[in-house]
């Protein structure tokens, strides 16, 4: 799913394309991507889009009139972009938005339909579906701290939950993590100032290097691949091979539909963290260090 550098990438590329202009004709090819009926989607015809935006994981386009269009591309929602007469992707297409320039695509990937499109009218109604993440870009370490100590979580369910942060999710939680030398199992009850002071820091670090580092790959288009398991990232993704940083190989838990990776030399003082299946599977025998394992 796009986190916060894939959904800003994106934002960029469409603001290139389509800020300041109006939709000639919309075509909505899945009727089960179009999550409302008030205002219909043709209301949007000829009104003009005034600003671009993320609302966590999702992209906000605003049009004259009060009307927002909120896209969620969840997993394997994707955006194309076709010069006016190019080809488009009809077997993967959900909705079609034609402009006097291009048209702009909403594609889908595999048979599971996820991602959706819904228009609310007036802010109220905007920040009514906001889940209230703190926008970590920018943000004051004591913003952050009071999020954290908000709720008693680990630190990567508290990362991951939209109610505190905004645009953070599995992929770049463990990032974010390996780079404050931290273990994702660690109770946020139990941090020191210094500890959130590290995190947070961390956390801008990696968001900002992978914004700009998306953004030189992109070269002005749409991501293609988003999220998860890129090449570049130190932990995630990356099972069984070798931490950037020491060598050790990185350690994974697993869970029904994701999985946390780490160091455990970087981030666990070389303990391993029990996985729920293996563990229990192997009882007596589960390794609880990286010297046991070896």
């Amino acid at each position: 799913m796009p986190e916060l550098p894939d959904v800003h990438i994106y934002i960029e590329a469409l603001s290139a394309r389509v800020l300041g202009n109006s939709p000639t004709n919309i075509r909505i090819a899945n009727p089960f991507v179009l999550r409302s009926v008030d205002p219909p989607i043709r209301d949007l015809i000829g009104r003009r889009i005034i600003d671009i935006s993320r609302l966590g994981k999702r992209i906000v386009m605003e049009f004259e009139g009060d009307i927002f269009l909120v896209i969620h591309l969840m997993i394997a929602g994707r955006f194309r972009w076709r010069p006016p007469g190019g080809k488009v992707p009809g077997k993967l297409g959900l909705a079609f938005f034609d402009f006097e320039q291009g048209v702009l695509i909403l594609t889908e990937a595999g048979s599971k339909r996820r991602a959706s499109i819904q228009l609310v009218r007036g802010r109220p109604a905007l920040e009514a579906i906001d889940r209230g993440g703190l926008e970590v870009m920018g943000s004051a370490v004591a913003d952050f701290a009071e999020r954290l100590r908000r709720e008693n979580h680990t630190v990567k369910r508290s990362l991951t939950d939209p109610r505190l942060f905004s645009g953070i999710g599995n992929a770049y939680s463990d990032e974010i993590l390996h780079r404050a030398r931290m273990s994702p199992m660690l109770l946020t009850s139990r941090m020191t100032d210094e500890q959130i002071g590290t995190l947070h820091k961390a956390t801008q670090e990696v968001m900002g290097e992978w914004i700009e580092r998306l953004r030189v790959e992109a070269k002005g288009d749409f991501p293609e691949k988003v999220t998860a398991f890129r090449e570049g990232m130190a932990v995630h993704g990356r099972f069984g091979l070798p931490c950037p940083v020491c060598g050790a190989p990185v350690q994974r838990i697993r869970y029904a539909d994701n999985e946390t990776n780490y160091c455990a030399r970087c981030q666990t003082n070389s303990r391993l963290l029990a996985d729920r299946a293996m563990s229990r599977l192997l009882k007596e025998d589960w390794p609880r260090t990286l010297d046991d394992d070896e």
